[in-house]
């Protein structure tokens, strides 16, 4: 009983000394004035002609895919997608949605009939992104109501690509 009431005492004295007011010398709030910071050497700014959009070097888009042909994994079928697991899935990602970054974290934690997931600093229906589930080889992203509102595919080892519902491209990679 007396380990209990020691181990309390304790504890309020270590929680009152982090209350100390702790001043350094030169420093105190009222008369604390820094000198003002020296202007430093800019490097010269250059400018330049960009590439052409999508690498065409004769100035014309690139040539469409012939015959239906896919050009990437969201538009591909889901048996030629690489298998995945929700282990592999679990943590952050780095998202590219039509052109804008943000971040993804996905947990291995029970909502609904997926498992929690959120965005940070995403637009659009990202914003929304509430639940995640891997279902036939495809990453399905949720809202919050557990509406799907995109769909991935791996493309690669640390990749995925496919699309929102209103058509917009999503990546995410490590």
């Amino acid at each position: 009983m007396n380990f209990k009431y020691a181990a309390t005492g304790l504890v309020l004295v270590l929680a009152l000394a982090g209350c100390q007011r702790t001043s350094y010398t030169g420093m105190s709030p009222s008369s604390s004035t820094l000198p003002p910071l020296q202007a430093q050497p800019v490097p010269s700014v250059e400018s330049g002609q960009l590439p052409p959009p999508g690498g065409a070097t004769d100035g014309q888009f690139p040539q469409a895919p012939q015959n239906g042909a896919p050009t990437d994994m969201a538009s591909a079928q889901p048996s030629a997608a690489m298998d995945v697991t929700k282990e592999q899935m679990v943590g952050s990602w780095k998202v590219s949605n039509g052109g804008a970054s943000c971040d993804m974290f996905l947990t291995l934690t029970n909502l609904g009939s997926g498992s929690r997931g959120g965005t940070r600093n995403c637009v659009g229906v990202l914003t929304t992104m509430g639940s995640w589930e891997v279902a036939n080889k495809q990453v399905v992203l949720k809202d919050r109501n557990g509406t799907v509102i995109g769909r991935l595919y791996k493309t690669a080892d640390a990749r995925f690509d496919g699309t929102t519902n209103n058509g917009q491209p999503i990546s995410l990679s490590r």
